[in-house]
């Protein structure tokens, strides 16, 4: 899994990942093609009743990834946040976990950390990968431009820098969060070897301008479990005021579509 998670980030267009929260979602996004998962850190907290930002549980967050390992038959890769500590140790002890549960690629934040913890936490990482036998894919978002790091005319080479340390620290991808201006994305695809990834945004280009710009991989990040949220809370405000079914039979999948989608116990471990 992990070999072929690595040749989907080399194809002519880029790897588009629909990110998934929970063992349903990631089945019913494998069932519209995707060829690998990745799932969201806040929708995998909002799905267990956890805020997110570094609050999810371990044991929790490790459960869900088993659970979603079990219902999919393609790479899977698990966004991890900071890691969940500030030890580089404990980091990696927890990378080994997820391996365990079935990751073959992660996301790891630097947020407004210094950059060197977070090198120490990728060879942490790395190292803790390769002892379980799995080329880890390592996808690093640099918080540069979601925070603002940097003034305006320096965000693209703050991130840069920050590329060449993950690199040499052992990261695979660079995963600039919020970046959308297009001569920005080709500056950084061009000025790194490692590999891009962009997120779903306002004002973010159409996949076939970021293939030309050198972008190899596009996720959705938490847009799905949001508009999800946004569309219940809708219909529950609806049927609690008015009591009215209507609109939950019209906008509903049918019961029986759903329940085939995942699979009976004899097929689990696809």
């Amino acid at each position: 899994m992990d070999a072929r998670f690595r040749a989907l980030h080399r194809q002519p267009r880029p790897l588009v990942l629909t990110n998934a929260w929970d063992a349903g979602s990631a089945r019913l996004v494998a069932s519209q093609g995707a060829a690998a998962i990745a799932t969201t850190s806040a929708g995998v907290a909002w799905s267990l009743g956890y805020r997110d930002g570094d609050l999810l549980p371990l044991d929790e967050h490790v459960a869900c990834v088993r659970r979603i390992r079990r219902v999919i038959d393609v790479p899977l890769s698990v966004d991890i946040e900071s890691g969940y500590s500030d030890d580089p140790a404990a980091v990696g002890a927890a990378v080994a976990r997820f391996v365990d549960a079935g990751a073959v690629g992660i996301n790891l934040q630097d947020g407004s950390a210094p950059p060197a913890l977070l090198c120490r936490k990728i060879a942490a990482a790395r190292a803790a990968a390769l002892g379980a036998g799995v080329d880890l894919y390592i996808n690093i978002r640099c918080d540069v431009f979601a925070r603002q790091l940097a003034p305006a005319g320096a965000r693209v080479g703050e991130t840069l820098q920050r590329a060449r340390l993950y690199r040499e620290a052992g990261a695979d991808g660079l995963f600039p969060l919020a970046v959308t201006d297009p001569a920005e994305i080709a500056a950084l695809a061009a000025g790194t070897d490692l590999l891009l990834n962009v997120i779903a945004w306002p004002g973010l280009p159409p996949v076939a301008q970021l293939a030309a710009l050198g972008v190899r991989r596009v996720s959705t990040g938490s847009w799905l479990p949001q508009a999800m949220w946004a569309h219940a809370a809708r219909l529950a405000r609806e049927f609690g005021t008015h009591g009215g079914s209507q609109a939950l039979v019209d906008e509903a999948e049918a019961y029986g579509t759903v329940n085939a989608l995942l699979p009976a116990p004899d097929q689990a471990g696809l």
